[in-house]
């Protein structure tokens, strides 16, 4: 009977292992040492059998969450997987700022079916949809469009966001590095995105995978003044590693 109760035990520590990640979003092999009470290589073996089982994604020293547990999604449905990742975020009624960008995009297209919201954008493209498919309150900043990203900036966005807050800020960013900071490739976004850091409880960054680890042209600020990172499984480990070690959450999907 020992033989059963053992693996009673196994399987009852890794449902709480994959717990312990969906609330803290990445976890060290010594802090599950601690909490269990067993060896670092049982730990180890544990991790290697839940990411087998598409629950985790190991990295150095410990473990990410890995929010989607079905068969592992074509490249190409990355941005539709993080927009709906970001959706996921939003409670009902919350006012939220969208940046421009394809992922936020994707973020757009999964509110657009829920109950109404509050949204602030700069986005022309997601100001499209969202008036088209959605009963949503919509606000659309003013400003300078920059025909690459399809975002407004300049003054006059900056002085429609003046006064406005939001539960949540959603930001595209053109790369992210825990040592250089979230970086765009845009000059007016970045001076845009440093004045929404300040606007909202939560501050959220949809990254594409290949600029996980990026450094783009404009400084924007300490990767800590994001809360959250959203990106694809297909993204480095090693960044976002480095990126929890500041106390960002990252979600993977």
């Amino acid at each position: 009977m020992k033989g059963v109760s053992d693996q009673a035990s196994t399987v009852e520590r890794r449902s709480a292992i994959v717990h312990v990640l969906a609330q803290a979003g990445s976890v060290e092999v010594a802090d599950l040492v601690a909490r269990f009470g067993v060896s670092a290589p049982t730990i180890r073996r544990d991790l290697a059998w839940l990411e087998d089982e598409g629950l985790v994604r190991r990295v150095r020293g410990g473990a990410l969450a890995a929010e989607d547990r079905g068969p592992t999604p074509a490249p190409e449905d990355a941005a539709a997987r993080v927009g709906r990742a970001a959706a996921g975020l939003v409670q009902d009624g919350e006012t939220v700022f969208i940046g421009a960008g394809g992922l936020t995009l994707e973020l757009a297209r999964a509110l657009a079916g829920r109950e109404p919201l509050t949204v602030v954008t700069n986005s022309l493209a997601a100001a499209q949809l969202l008036s088209t498919h959605s009963a949503h309150t919509l606000i659309l900043t003013g400003g300078q469009l920059e025909r690459r990203g399809g975002g407004l900036g300049g003054q006059l966005a900056h002085v429609a966001l003046r006064d406005l807050r939001a539960d949540r800020v959603f930001l595209e960013l053109g790369g992210i590095s825990a040592v250089e900071g979230l970086t765009d490739d845009s000059l007016p976004q970045a001076e845009l995105a440093q004045h929404l850091l300040g606007l909202s409880a939560e501050n959220v960054a949809l990254v594409s995978p290949r600029r996980v680890g990026r450094v783009a042209a404009a400084y924007i600020a300490p990767a800590a003044e994001v809360d959250v990172v959203i990106t694809a499984r297909e993204a480095d480990s090693a960044p976002l590693w480095d990126l929890t070690e500041l106390g960002v959450r990252v979600v993977l999907v």
